[in-house]
C-alpha cells in the first residue's frame, strides 16, 4: 500500500525543467519508462550501425555501382543497364549460376539428410561419454577455416597421391579423377563443403530433437508409432520449425559458396565447378570490372531473396508450430 502511495506521489511530480533533457529525466513513472526505452535503444545502436555500415551500405553501393563502368584507376562512367545486358549473354556467368543451383540442390539435400540421421542416432540411448564424443566429432570441422579444410581435402582427393584413391585401389576400384573430371569436380567440392558445414545443421537438429516433449513420444509409443512411422508422423512435424531454419540457412550459405571451388579446382576443369560468387570475384578483383561484378552481385542477391521468400511461402504448408 505504501509502495502504491509512493508511486502515485512520484507520478504526480512534474519535470524539473523544459527541453529534451527534462523530458527524459523527469522524476515520474513516465520518465522512468522513457529512460528504460532509451537504454534499450542505446544497446541496440551498435548492432543497427553495424548492419547499416557493413550490410545495407555495401548492398546499396553495389546496386549503384552496377550501372557504372569502373576500373579504380579512372573515374566511373555511367553505362546504364549495359552491365546487365552483357550479363544475360555471358555464357560463363550463366554456366556459373547453373553450377550454383546444381551445387545448392546436392549440398543442401545431403547436408540436411545426413545431419538429421546423425542427430537421430546421437539422441538415442547411449553412454554420456559416447554422446559427447560424437557431438564434438561432428561439430569440430565447423571450427576450422574453410581454406584449411579445402587445402587438406584437395590433397586427400588428389588423383595420383590422394589417400581416397589409395584406399579405393586397395579394394580393387579404379582411381577416380575427383578434381580433374567435369563430372566429379562439382561433386567433390560439394563433399568438402558438406563435411565442413555439417556440424552446424547437426547441432540445430540436436537442439530441436531435445525440445520435443517426452510425453508426446511416450504417447506415440503407446499408439504403436515406432521406427520410420514415428519419425515421419511425430518427429518430423515437431521438428519442422528447426528444419525450416536449417534449410533456409543452408540454401543461403550454399548459394554463396566460394572458398571450396576456388581453392580446390579454381572453377575447373573448364567451368565445370565455377560458381556465381567466383565469377563475381574474378570480374571485380581480377579483371577490375567493378561495375560488371556489382551487376552479378545484384542478380545473386535477388536470387537469394526470391528463393528465401519462396521457402517461407511454402513453409506454411508443412511447418507445424506448437
Amino acid at each position: 500500500m505504501a509502495h502504491m502511495q509512493n508511486a502515485s506521489q512520484i507520478s504526480k511530480q512534474p519535470g524539473t525543467g523544459g527541453g529534451p533533457l527534462a523530458w527524459l529525466t523527469a522524476n515520474t513513472l513516465t520518465g522512468m519508462r522513457r529512460r528504460k526505452a532509451a537504454m534499450g535503444y542505446l544497446f541496440l545502436l551498435p548492432t543497427v550501425l553495424g548492419i547499416l555500415i557493413f550490410t545495407a551500405g555495401p548492398v546499396l553501393v553495389s546496386f549503384g555501382l552496377s550501372f557504372f563502368q569502373w576500373n579504380v584507376f579512372t573515374a566511373p562512367q555511367l553505362v546504364g543497364a549495359e552491365n546487365y545486358q552483357r550479363l544475360i549473354t555471358d555464357k560463363q556467368v550463366l554456366t556459373s549460376f547453373l553450377n550454383t543451383f546444381r551445387f545448392v540442390a546436392m549440398a543442401v539435400t545431403t547436408q540436411i539428410v545426413l545431419a538429421l540421421i546423425l542427430a537421430l542416432a546421437v539422441t538415442q540411448k547411449m553412454g554420456r561419454f559416447f554422446r559427447y564424443y560424437f557431438r564434438s566429432a561432428f561439430f569440430l570441422p565447423l571450427l576450422m577455416s574453410s581454406a584449411a579444410v579445402s587445402i587438406s581435402l584437395g590433397y586427400m582427393f588428389h588423383r595420383e597421391f590422394g589417400v581416397v584413391n589409395y584406399y579405393l585401389t586397395l579394394i580393387g576400384l579404379p582411381r577416380v579423377p575427383w578434381l580433374n573430371s567435369s563430372t566429379w569436380a562439382l561433386i567433390t567440392v560439394m563433399i568438402a563443403y558438406v563435411w565442413h558445414q555439417l556440424g552446424f545443421t547437426f547441432i540445430l537438429f540436436i537442439g530441436g530433437l531435445t525440445n520435443i516433449s517426452p510425453e508426446i513420444l511416450d504417447a506415440a509409443d503407446v499408439d504403436g508409432a515406432t521406427g520410420l512411422r514415428r519419425i515421419w508422423h511425430i518427429i518430423l512435424p515437431m521438428l519442422s520449425p528447426t528444419l525450416l531454419f536449417a534449410i533456409v540457412v543452408s540454401v543461403i550459405g550454399a548459394l554463396q559458396v566460394f572458398e571450396q571451388p576456388y581453392i580446390m579446382t579454381r572453377g575447373g576443369p573448364g567451368d565445370a565447378s565455377r560458381t556465381a560468387v567466383m565469377v563475381m570475384y574474378e570480374a571485380a578483383f581480377k579483371n577490375l570490372e567493378f561495375g560488371y561484378g556489382s551487376a552479378i552481385t545484384v542478380i545473386l542477391f535477388i536470387v537469394i531473396m526470391l528463393v528465401t521468400m519462396a521457402q517461407f511461402w511454402l513453409s506454411r504448408r508443412w511447418v507445424f508450430y506448437q
